[in-house]
């Protein structure tokens, strides 16, 4: 999620510097009024079973171990690339073994760094269709309410897409595809089985459902409709999923209480529920009378 967040900053590589995350194209810091505490470090923590959390203080990035092959869930910022990697191989993986790596959301804050760990990893990226297009072309599409903001990022050349209900298998893990869109109309959540003994339970990697945008774009006006029927859309998938754990994109608005993970009953329905009251109440401001 873009909030508040300014203009975004390419920062210029000092003539014959040689900070890498400078000179690298794909790893050029993107700064703005958010980012430090978006990436403010956290160590890797197991999630449950195979699961782990790989992320930071402010961007959720997860790791899966199939047992044949790694996949990785979210990239946060370009300048975040190493840290996520450095993270993976702290629990003792590979980064080589990351087979896949799964987009939430075409924003820099959650995609910018996915060209770069892809690049270093050989994974292949999947997005849904609509992500996909935006991530191919490095920004935000013409529909996205934060389009104003300049949120460029390095683009994903190729891109695996799949659709809503859509199922990944690799190893031990099937990974389902659920379409969320409001925030993005390309946004995607993601659920997986994770077990552990003899106890299962299911994680959702949540998409942001935060109904923000850049200055002067307004939900009410009639080219909005379809952003404000995706997000009712995602409430309906949201409400539906079996959810024992929920990752948030951004750890804060998964409502753990300072945790980097709610694992409360009706997580996934809470967090919908947050969403409703935040739109609705965009909507009033505007002069709506009738929410989703």
């Amino acid at each position: 999620m873009i909030a508040t967040i300014g203009i975004l900053t390419w920062l210029v590589a000092a003539a014959g510097g040689s900070f890498e995350p400078e000179n690298d194209p794909l790893t050029r810091p993107i700064i703005t009024s958010n980012s430090a505490e978006w990436i403010e470090p956290r160590p890797p923590e197991k999630l449950f079973g195979n699961s782990y959390l790989v992320g930071f203080g402010g961007l959720s990035v997860a790791l899966i171990d199939t047992g044949d092959g790694l996949i990785l869930v979210d990239g946060a910022l370009p300048q975040s690339a190493s840290a996520i990697l450095a993270n993976v191989r702290t629990l003792g993986f590979r980064p080589e073994d990351i087979k896949y790596i799964l987009s939430t959301e075409p924003h820099a804050d959650h995609a910018g760094g996915i060209a770069a760990l892809a690049r270093d990893t050989g994974a292949t990226v999947v997005a849904s269709v609509r992500g996909a297009e935006a991530l191919r072309s490095g920004g935000p599409a013409a529909d996205d309410p934060q389009r104003a903001y300049d949120m460029r990022f390095p683009p994903v050349a190729r891109v695996r897409t799949m659709s809503d209900g859509e199922t990944l298998r690799l190893g031990k893990t099937v990974v389902t595809a659920h379409a969320t869109p409001g925030h993005t109309m390309g946004s995607m959540s993601w659920s997986w089985s994770a077990c552990e003994a003899k106890r299962c339970r299911t994680i959702v990697f949540a998409s942001s459902l935060n109904p923000v945008s850049a200055d002067g774009y307004r939900y009410t006006a009639p080219a909005s409709a379809p952003i404000v029927a995706g997000f009712a859309q995602s409430y309906r998938t949201m409400d539906a999923l079996a959810c024992d754990i929920l990752i948030a994109a951004h750890p804060s608005n998964a409502g753990g209480e300072g945790a980097r993970f709610n694992a409360r009953p009706g997580a996934c329905r809470a967090y919908a529920d947050r969403s409703r009251r935040a739109l609705a109440e965009r909507l009033a401001k505007e002069g709506a009378s009738t929410p989703p």
